[in-house]
């Protein structure tokens, strides 16, 4: 028996997506346990980034108050009371729930520096993640059969994400999501959307899914083995045990394991198609197509010269596109729409990578992570750096659309035009040097 629920998803998955939108790498079984030290910026870089002045520092934003916290609580109940949660769920729900300070922290923090993608996936797909992950394929052997044949989602996949969001059930997360969820709406920076997921929490309670006490997930309000919002357990959960309960917080994993297959069908996993393969480019590739929203047939990339990394034969695919996390220092890889998928989960590209190479070293069809020639020697550039880099590129008239300390889509697309003018390999790739050489002026 299975049963799913009919909720509206949300545009938000769950708390890794919180914590990668820096790239910066996220999830509480990925994280590494003390950030890279940085290498000390460029003088001139640095003497140009205090000069624009504060903009890319934290703003300080009020305390919260406890009788404010009450304010906002009564409101919210009269409206969930109103969209037809009883009395009694939302007055169980939040006996003994206030402002968790911790959590306004951790949702304000902006941190300096971030991770390059490298360094990211040296822990996401490290030999005992990968070693674990064949193990617990192994263990839920029956179940990931039964689940990749209802939902056509490869049991792999499934496997690398439930290895990355909880280290396979290890970590789940030990804040109430009532608390962790109040205090994230209240505080107000994206209220609309915590919000949604409150009431998306009380609904579970409400239909006696669980009990408000074992309602645990991450600070941010994801839960289980594969970290879903409230929102997306309500749309995407379902009941593989039989027993009539959707249970993605307990022991069990096959229930969390079958809501997550749930999910990346209904963004259009196609089985047994690859999320990535490694490539070689030709000589003389134009790097300006290096882009995720240049997509073109796998027959097109082969007929410009690109080749599988191990010499074997590309998967047959449409709207395929060439991905140089690194630029053309770095490794590549040739990204199908599963990718995309995957991103769906979590859009952040570290993630996707990692989820990827991590499937495919569990099912055995992994060609190795360790000796990927990554420019190492590269160091992250700070949000300052970022911005300074935007401002210097819009004033020579390769507009980033907008100043914001974050290496997008629009300002990937500047410093590939800044690139192609100066004459260098415009693959977007930001480094220290390449933002020396814009602020200079080219």
């Amino acid at each position: 028996m299975r049963r799913a629920g009919r909720e509206r998803h949300s545009g938000w998955r769950g708390a890794a997506t919180v914590a990668l939108v820096a790239m910066a790498g996220g999830c509480a079984g990925a994280q590494e346990t003390s950030p890279i030290p940085p290498a000390r910026p460029d003088a001139k870089v640095a003497a140009m980034t205090a000069e624009a002045g504060s903009a890319g520092e934290a703003v300080p934003m009020p305390p919260v108050s406890p009788a404010g916290f009450e304010a906002w609580r009564d409101g919210f109940r009269a409206r969930a009371l109103g969209e037809g949660i009883s009395a009694a769920t939302f007055d169980a729900a939040f006996a003994g729930v206030e402002i968790d300070p911790d959590i306004v922290r951790l949702d304000r923090h902006q941190p300096e520096f971030t991770r390059r993608i490298w360094k990211y996936l040296d822990s996401a797909v490290s030999p005992t993640r990968i070693a674990n992950g064949r193990g617990k394929a192994a263990e839920q052997a029956a179940a990931l059969a039964e689940i990749e044949a209802e939902y056509g989602v490869d049991r792999a996949a499934v496997v690398a994400i439930w290895g990355l969001e909880s280290a396979y059930g290890a970590v789940k997360g030990s804040t109430p999501v009532m608390r962790g969820l109040a205090t994230l709406a209240y505080d107000g920076r994206r209220r609309a959307f915590f919000e949604i997921e409150l009431l998306a929490a009380l609904r579970i309670l409400e239909a006696r899914e669980i009990a408000p006490a074992g309602l645990i997930g991450s600070w941010a309000g994801a839960m289980g083995h594969t970290q879903l919002l409230p929102s997306n357990y309500l749309r995407y959960g379902v009941d593989v045990t039989g027993d009539g309960r959707r249970d993605i917080w307990g022991a069990d994993p096959r229930d969390a394991l079958g809501s997550t297959a749930n999910y990346l069908k209904s963004f259009g996993w196609t089985l047994g198609q690859p999320a990535v393969r490694r490539i070689t480019l030709p000589a003389g590739f134009d790097y300006g197509l290096a882009d995720q929203s240049v997509r073109r047939p796998v027959a097109e990339w082969q007929a410009m010269g690109i080749r599988a990394a191990d010499g074997s034969a590309l998967p047959a695919a449409a709207e395929v596109a060439v991905l140089l996390p690194a630029g053309a220092a770095g490794p590549a890889w040739l990204a199908y729409p599963n990718f995309r998928v995957i991103k769906r989960y979590n859009n952040a590209t570290a993630y996707a990578l990692g989820i990827s190479l991590l499937a495919q070293e569990i099912s055995g069809e992994g060609m190795g992570v360790a000796g990927l020639d990554w420019p190492r020697g590269d160091r992250p550039l700070t949000r300052d750096e970022k911005m300074l880099l935007q401002r210097s590129l819009t004033a020579q008239g390769f507009d980033t659309q907008g100043v914001d300390g974050r290496i997008g889509p629009n300002t990937q697309k500047a410093v590939r035009a800044f690139q192609a003018a100066a004459g260098l390999t415009p693959d977007g790739y930001v480094t220290e040097a390449l933002l020396k050489r814009v602020v200079a002026g080219g």
